[in-house]
């Protein structure tokens, strides 16, 4: 069973930085999906940023051109750099992970959100304020 763990998250003020960080172990899989989630006070879960095993990255609009995600080398650890941050990127950050698909549609519909990433981890709160 994969593990995921995040850390990083905190509080800053608006226009402000984070480097949220996500520890990959137990994870086999070569083609792969991994990325972010948050969910915000009384808002459904929203994809944010993912990368394949390929490196290829994709972005929700509202995050684009402020949010960088990234692995290490060793591709066990994953990142999202977040940059120029606002009150509404306040929210709870989960790292997750497929299971093995790869990222054609990283971005799936609220229904299929648990079935395509089955790996979650227990989450990070970011909080900015204005």
């Amino acid at each position: 069973q994969a593990q995921l763990a995040e850390s990083g998250g905190g509080s800053v003020q608006a226009g402000g930085s984070l480097r949220l960080s996500c520890t990959v172990s137990r994870y086999y899989f070569r083609n792969y999906c991994m990325g972010w989630y948050r969910q915000g006070p009384g808002k459904e879960r929203e994809g944010v940023a993912f990368i394949d095993s390929d490196g290829s990255t994709s972005y929700a609009d509202s995050v684009k051109g402020r949010f960088t995600i990234s692995q290490d080398n060793a591709k066990t650890v994953l990142f999202l750099q977040m940059n120029s941050l606002k009150p509404e990127d306040t929210a709870m950050y989960y790292c997750v992970a497929d299971r093995g698909g790869g990222c054609p549609e990283a971005f799936v519909r609220r229904d299929q959100i648990d079935f395509k990433y089955p790996y979650w981890g227990q989450g990070t709160q970011v909080t900015v304020s204005s």
